[in-house]
C-alpha cells in the first residue's frame, strides 16, 4: 500500500461543508489534494487553513462539464490523480422535488463525468458520497445496508442511481469504490442560510439571532445525528486505506434523536428565547431514520467519537464565531 504522501486525491465538491473537512483529514495525512468546485454552494473560506499550501490546489469548475478536460493542466503539473472522492451533488430534498431534471442533470450526469474519468487514466479507488435517503419511509428502523433501498425523493434516487452505476462499473471495468450512505450530518461550516443546511445548522442561527425556529411536521420525527469530523474520518478510511472494497456501508452513530430534542437543546445551549413554531411535513422527507453500526465498524472500523452534545457545542461556537466575523465585515 501506499504511503499517504505518495497519493494524489481528486475531492470533487472539497470547498463545501463536508468536503472540506475531508480536505482537512487528506492534507494532515499527507498527500496531495486536487479540488474541483464550482462553489455554488462551497466557499473558498473552508480551505482557507491551507491557502498557498504547494500540495493542495483548487480549481472552480462545473464537473458536468468536460471533466477531463479541467483535470488536464492540473495534473500535468500536479502527478496523476490515483483516488477520487466524489461528494459534488445537488444535495437538498426541496430542490430535488421541485426540479427532478436538474436533480439528475447534475447528480447522475456529474457521476457519470467521474466514473468515466477514473475508468479512462486508471484510477484505483472511487469514495462515493450516497445518503441515508436512498431508504424506504416505511422500512423498519434501524436501517441496514440490507433494508429496502427505495426513495422518496428524486435526490434519494439520483444517489441510489450513483450507487448501481458504481457496481457497473466495478463489474464490468474493474474499478474499486466504497459508497457510503450518510445519515444526518452536522457541524462547522454547515451553512445555515443555504437550501441544502441541515436543521441543526439552521436552528442553531435562528438561536443565536432570536428569530423563531420552525420544525416541519409535530416534530417528533427522528434522525441519526453524526458529527462532520467522524464522518471525514471514516472517508479518508474508505479512500487511502482500501477498506470497504465494493461495499456499501452507512455512516452515522446508531442514536436516534427527535427533531424536538434537538430544538430543546439547541435553545439550552444557546441561552436563546427563539420561539419554536410548527408547519406542515415536507413532501420527500422519512419519518424516522437511524443506522445500525454493524458494517461500519467490522468493514471500516469506524467508531464515532464526538457525542451529540459535545457536538453541538462545537457547532454552536462556530456559528457565533461566523456572526461576529460577518458583523465586523459590515
Amino acid at each position: 500500500m501506499k504511503a499517504s504522501a505518495d497519493h494524489h486525491v481528486l475531492v470533487t465538491g472539497g470547498a463545501g461543508f463536508i468536503g472540506s473537512h475531508t480536505v482537512d483529514v487528506l492534507m494532515a495525512r499527507g498527500c496531495r489534494v486536487l479540488v474541483v468546485d464550482d462553489l455554488s454552494t462551497g466557499y473558498m473560506a473552508n480551505l482557507a487553513r491551507w491557502r498557498d499550501h504547494p500540495r493542495l490546489t483548487v480549481l472552480k469548475a462545473d464537473i458536468t462539464d468536460d471533466l477531463a478536460g479541467h483535470l488536464k493542466h492540473a495534473t500535468a503539473s500536479m502527478g496523476p490523480l490515483d483516488r477520487i472522492i466524489h461528494f459534488a451533488a445537488q444535495t437538498a430534498v426541496p430542490l430535488s422535488v421541485d426540479d427532478p431534471a436538474n436533480d439528475i442533470r447534475v447528480n447522475l450526469g456529474g457521476t457519470a463525468q467521474v466514473l468515466e474519468y477514473a475508468r479512462r487514466n486508471g484510477i484505483a479507488k472511487i469514495v462515493f458520497a450516497s445518503s441515508s435517503a436512498v431508504y424506504d419511509d416505511d422500512a423498519p428502523v434501524p436501517v441496514s445496508e440490507a433494508s429496502l433501498a427505495r426513495p422518496a425523493s428524486p435526490y434519494g434516487i439520483s444517489k441510489l442511481s450513483g450507487e448501481f452505476y458504481l457496481d457497473y462499473y466495478s463489474r464490468y471495468f474493474g474499478l474499486k469504490f466504497t459508497a457510503l450512505r450518510f445519515m444526518n450530518v452536522y457541524g462547522p461550516r454547515q451553512d445555515p442560510k443555504s437550501h441544502y443546511s441541515g436543521v441543526i445548522s439552521i436552528f442553531m442561527d435562528r438561536a443565536v439571532t432570536g428569530a423563531p425556529i420552525t420544525i416541519f411536521d409535530d416534530g417528533e420525527q427522528t434522525r441519526d445525528f453524526v458529527f462532520v469530523t467522524d464522518v471525514a474520518q471514516a472517508v479518508v478510511g474508505a479512500c487511502l486505506d482500501n477498506r470497504g472494497d465494493g461495499e456499501i456501508i452507512n455512516i452515522g452513530t446508531g442514536l436516534e434523536v427527535s427533531v424536538n430534542l434537538i430544538a430543546r437543546t439547541i435553545l439550552e445551549l444557546a441561552q436563546s428565547n427563539s420561539p419554536i413554531t410548527y408547519a406542515p411535513a415536507r413532501v420527500g422527507d422519512i419519518r424516522r431514520s437511524v443506522t445500525t453500526m454493524d458494517k461500519a465498524t467490522r468493514s471500516l472500523g469506524f467508531v464515532p467519537q464526538v457525542k451529540l452534545r459535545e457536538g453541538l457545542d462545537q457547532t454552536l461556537a462556530w456559528v457565533r464565531a461566523e456572526a461576529v466575523s460577518v458583523s465586523s465585515s459590515v
